[in-house]
């Protein structure tokens, strides 16, 4: 394997052949083929196995023959990736979009109103700017696919260690399949109103996104940024339908916390904002698989700046509708009533006044949820295989479907409970990325560029040219114990953040990533003044 070692202004040494072989690659587009590693010695073609396993390795041998993923956790190399011709940046601005335009981030809206009696203009405002600030990081993240080739989980592993780097993993399998659940189980709402049947209809929904889903991962990274590039046509239509039509009903002006007391409402909207602010950060977790196939000159402003448009853009139209039809649900006895069945059938509701129509567009927006599992659900299986040597042998398409079945058995379990889980969840998952930006963040800046260090890209399986990570791990520890006393949740509120209003603010987001900002950079000169790494 070639060395290549990224100095600390961003310019790699590489070799005339290395950038002759680059230019060939461009003309034939990436390879998607699995590759060995340091840690797997397992080759694909030599594979000799007999049973399941031996159907498993035909069938990525089928996904190679037809420009399909086959490809795991190993780094992408610069000669391996498409040029810009083919995957631009408007195409990861489609797929941002695309991505996140979908219904679970209208439900998420309606909680402004609904459960944290904002006003519109409030909702608004604290739901835009927290989403803001929570995308920030995932564009920072971006940047790190076509600059370094590896996922990013494997990227993880630069500023955390080998080992602490495997806690960070199993955090955001947990992520992002809760995040698939949460969509499943969305779908399953919508569908199951538009039938106006009993319970049974929104396992039968969730069983058809997931299976869509899967085929779509399976089939890799080709086949989603295809499926991407045109998802958000219908999505934007349907969603533009919905607001032309239950618009007049939203409200716009009546206070639901009129007769709390100021810091209560303070605390509702702190607590709005970081809800909002860790449904937009928890994308961090995947954002550099996305494009790690992306050329490594590909400037990391301009994605940065793609990426963190389709994103705001797409949250905003969601979060809007949805804010709209939360506040409504006051006055509205039908919107009320839709409410109490499911935030799904609130959506269906909106759509009521154009009949047959609009239950046609209610299936629309279910079927719209395929796009946001997409990204989760490709990015944790790849995860899998970063926890253990052994399961880096076991192919992609494996722990793709291991994915999808966990997260469907969830959904179908946790149906009832969608307000409860989004509420509880998001924000608290929201925590330990909102700790781990501001790891990488002073790794990068602080070590990496100030001091010099660089990246040794090719070093991504060798645990020896790794930070030790002890450094990363205490400090990711003392930035979870800032959190827990400053978080605001149903079954649990921190003594910090008890001291705002009735139901306390939740600032668990920014005291944890505060805390670990502060203990990391000391106890990261130690490491490197000890260990050399």
């Amino acid at each position: 394997m070639e060395a290549r070692v990224e100095t600390a202004d961003g310019v790699a040494a590489t070799h005339n052949s290395h950038l002759q072989r680059m230019q060939d690659a461009e003309k034939i587009g990436p390879n998607l083929a699995p590759v060995t590693s340091r840690s797997n010695t397992t080759d694909l073609e030599a594979d000799n196995g007999r049973g399941a396993m031996a159907y498993i390795k035909s069938f990525e041998r089928t996904l190679i023959r037809y420009n399909m993923e086959a490809r795991g956790i190993q780094r992408v190399m610069p000669e391996d990736r498409h040029s810009l011709s083919q995957l631009g940046f408007g195409q990861i601005g489609i797929l941002w979009f695309s991505v996140n335009l979908a219904a679970n981030n209208i439900t998420l809206g309606m909680l402004g109103p609904a459960v944290f009696h904002l006003s519109f203009l409030e909702s608004s405002l604290c739901g835009v700017f927290g989403m803001l600030v929570g995308c920030l990081p995932v564009a920072y993240v971006a940047t790190f696919g076509p600059r370094s080739g590896n996922r990013t989980m494997v990227f993880a592993r630069y500023s955390m260690g080998w080992y602490p780097a495997k806690i960070i993993v199993i955090l955001n399998i947990i992520v992002l399949l809760g995040y698939s659940l949460l969509d499943a189980v969305i779908a399953g709402q919508i569908i199951s109103a538009v039938s106006g049947s009993d319970n049974l209809s929104v396992v039968v929904g969730i069983v058809i996104v997931a299976a869509i889903t899967w085929v779509i991962t399976t089939f890799g990274y080709t086949v989603f940024h295809l499926y991407e590039r045109y998802a958000w046509l219908p999505q934007i239509v349907v969603f533009s339908i919905l607001a032309g039509v239950a618009g007049p009903k939203f409200d716009l002006t009546t206070n639901p916390a009129q007769g709390e007391d100021s810091l209560t409402i303070k605390g509702n909207r702190l607590s709005f904002f970081s809800l909002c602010l860790a449904a937009a950060i928890t994308y961090s977790g995947g954002a550099a698989d996305l494009f790690v196939y992306y050329p490594e000159y590909a400037p990391r402003r301009k994605v940065f700046v793609v990426t963190l448009a389709g994103l705001a853009a797409s949250f905003t139209y969601a979060f809007i509708v949805g804010i709209g039809l939360g506040s409504g649900i006051a006055l509205n006895q039908a919107w009320s009533d839709a409410y109490a069945t499911s935030q799904g059938a609130l959506i269906v509701e909106g759509f009521r006044p154009l009949g047959a129509f609009g239950s046609f567009c209610g299936v629309i927006v279910a079927l719209g949820l395929v796009g946001n599992i997409i990204l989760p659900v490709y990015a944790a299986g790849v995860d899998f295989q970063i926890l253990a040597t052994k399961f880096e042998q076991i192919p992609r398409v494996i722990w793709n479907s291991l994915g999808v079945i966990i997260f469907t058995v969830c959904a179908i379990a946790g149906r009832a409970n969608l307000a409860e889980i989004f509420t509880n969840f998001l924000a608290l998952m929201g925590y330990w990325v909102s700790i781990w930006v501001a790891i990488i963040l002073e790794e990068h800046l602080i070590f990496r560029k100030w001091r010099g260090l660089g990246w040794n890209w090719d070093a991504w399986d060798d645990h020896r040219k790794l930070p030790v990570g002890l450094a990363a791990l205490v400090a990711f520890l003392v930035g979870w114990v800032g959190s827990i006393l400053s978080m605001a949740q149903v079954w649990y509120i921190g003594p910090i953040a008890a001291q705002v209003g009735e139901y306390g603010g939740d600032m668990g987001n920014y005291v944890g990533f505060a805390w670990a900002g502060l203990v990391f950079p000391g106890l990261r000169w130690l490491e490197l003044r000890h260990y050399g790494r």
